[in-house]
C-alpha cells in the first residue's frame, strides 16, 4: 500500500494538531499499532514545532508523508535560517527548550537534516511500522466477506 500526502501550513502552532490528526488517522486506518503511531506523531510534532519556532522569515512550512513498504517517511520543510548543530545530549533539567531533536532521535529509526543556511531546513524522519495484529485479522475477515 502506498499513501502520500503533503500539507502546507501557516507557521503557527495551530497547524500541528492538524498534521497529527491527518497522519494519525491515516496510520490507524491501515492498521499500524498504537505505540508506533504515538512514536511517529511525537517525532512529527517535534519537527513541526521546530519549523514553527525557527522557520522564519517564511510564513509557511510543509509536511510531506509517504507510507508504504512497511515504513513511514516524513519530511518537514521550513524556510528558516537553519540550525547550527544537532545537540548530542539533553539540556539541563531547568532548560525550557532544546530537547526536540533528541526526542525525535529516540522514537524514529532514522533522522536526517538538510540545512541550507539562510534558506531553510528539511527534517527527514523514517520509521519502520509495527502492526496491530488484531486490526489486520479483523480487516482481512471484512474484506473476505465482501
Amino acid at each position: 500500500m502506498d499513501i502520500e500526502f503533503s500539507l502546507a501550513l501557516p507557521r503557527d502552532a495551530i497547524g500541528i494538531p492538524m498534521v497529527r490528526r491527518v497522519l494519525g488517522d491515516t496510520l490507524r486506518c491501515i492498521g499500524v499499532s498504537e505505540d508506533c503511531v504515538s512514536d511517529v506523531l511525537l517525532a512529527t510534532s517535534e519537527a513541526c514545532a521546530n519549523a514553527v519556532r525557527h522557520g522564519g522569515p517564511a510564513k509557511r512550512y510543509e509536511v510531506t508523508a509517504a507510507i508504504g513498504q512497511g515504513r513511514c517517511e516524513l519530511r518537514v520543510v521550513d524556510g528558516g535560517l537553519g540550525i547550527g548543530a544537532v545537540p548530542r545530549q539533553y539540556p539541563p533539567g531547568d532548560a525550557e527548550h532544546g530537547r526536540g531533536i533528541l526526542i525525535m532521535q529516540s522514537v524514529v529509526d532514522e533522522i536526517f537534516f538538510d540545512i541550507t543556511p539562510g534558506s531553510g531546513t528539511t527534517v527527514l524522519l523514517r520509521k519502520e511500522l509495527d502492526w496491530d495484529e488484531e486490526f489486520l485479522a479483523r480487516h482481512d475477515r471484512e474484506l473476505a466477506a465482501v
